[in-house]
This record gives C-alpha cells, sequence and structure tokens, in this order.
C-alpha cells in the first residue's frame, strides 16, 4: 500500500511497490503466516496466486517454508462464476460473502488470511468482519490510484496495536477494528493484495 492508501496505481499495475525486502521483513510476515490454516481468495487473484506458490515450491531456489505454507494451506476462493476448482488443498464458496465468511468464522481452527484484489477486499471489508488489519505501507506516494478502502458504508475505527519498521523502507501497521465479534479470527493482509508475491 502507497502512503496515501493506493494498493495499485489507477491502471492496476504494481510497479511502483517496494520488492526487495530484507530479511527481517520476510520473517515479520512468515511470523505473521504461521498460525493462519486458512486463506480466503478473491476468483480474480485466485490462479495467479495458487500457481505462482505452487511453482515457487517446485523450483529448488524458491522452495522454502513459506513457499509450503502458502501451498500446503487451505484455500477458499470466492466466486459466482467458476464451477470447479481444480487447485491443491483448494474449495470454492458461492453464496453469499458476508455468510460464508460468518460460518467459516464459526468453524474450529486457527487464524484465516484473506487475500485478493480492490473488488474482494473492499467487498470483504464492507462485511464488518475483519478483525485484524495487516498493512505494508511502501514508501511512496501516488497521488492516485486503486483503493480497498473507497465508499466505505460507515466510519472504521481501528485500534492501532504495533507498528514496525524495516531497513527496505516498508512499515508494518497492525490495527484491530472496534467492530469485530467475539470468536473472530480473520485478518486481512495489504502487502500484496492486488497481486501475488
Amino acid at each position: 500500500m502507497s502512503i496515501d492508501g493506493y494498493i495499485a496505481n489507477p491502471g492496476g499495475k504494481l510497479d511502483w511497490m517496494t520488492w526487495n525486502w530484507d530479511s527481517e521483513l520476510r520473517k515479520y510476515v512468515f511470523n505473521l503466516t504461521r498460525p493462519v490454516d486458512c486463506i480466503v481468495l478473491g476468483k480474480n487473484l485466485a490462479n495467479e496466486f495458487i500457481n505462482t506458490w505452487q511453482e515457487r515450491l517446485k523450483d529448488p531456489a524458491t522452495s522454502d517454508a513459506f513457499a509450503r505454507k502458502m501451498v500446503e494451506t487451505q484455500k477458499i476462493v470466492f466466486s459466482q462464476t467458476i464451477d470447479r476448482a481444480s487447485w491443491k488443498n483448494t474449495r470454492l464458496a458461492k453464496g453469499d460473502l458476508a455468510d460464508e465468511i460468518i460460518r467459516l468464522k464459526k468453524t474450529k481452527g486457527r487464524d484465516i488470511i484473506a487475500y485478493g484484489g480492490v473488488s474482494f477486499l473492499t467487498s470483504l471489508i464492507k462485511t464488518g468482519l475483519i478483525d485484524e488489519y495487516n498493512l505494508f505501507i511502501n514508501p511512496i506516494i501516488l497521488g492516485s490510484g486503486l483503493s480497498i478502502f473507497h465508499n466505505p458504508e460507515k466510519n472504521l475505527k481501528l485500534d492501532l496495536v504495533y507498528s514496525t519498521s524495516f531497513e527496505c523502507g516498508i512499515t508494518a501497521l497492525c490495527y484491530t477494528s472496534q467492530y469485530s465479534q467475539e470468536n473472530s479470527r480473520i485478518m486481512t493482509y495489504t502487502a500484496d493484495s492486488a497481486n501475488s508475491v
């Protein structure tokens, strides 16, 4: 995300993002995802996200514990148009987004993390069901672009849990929602919301 709150430029490109993550940021992201046992994805990101991590796991140069985590973790893809999921450890959710998320949060398990493009994450935010926001702020101001926080139906009040700065220039901000429900366990991660890492 840019300093002024955009996750992509107006054309949807991410060429402005800081991709040369330092080792501390990589460790931070790995630890953030360690308690996750479910990934929810929008259909527009699913194919690229899932295939990218499967290829990284196969390649000895990129195969590591994080790639294994991304491949082996259960994934739920939200789509009204995909008929079946052919990816490993993946199922489709075709119902109402809020109803599906409520049902998912009631199941026994650990944390849920959401990855997606602007449309999916904006819709998810509007449900009011996200409990924790992990925003990765890149050291750039775009001036315009695509935002996941446009046209909120109500003010979104958040509490800052912590912030951490990294040598590569990225600052990680962790917020919890004041409206999150009990027994909640869903977080959104915006280092790469519009595209896979």
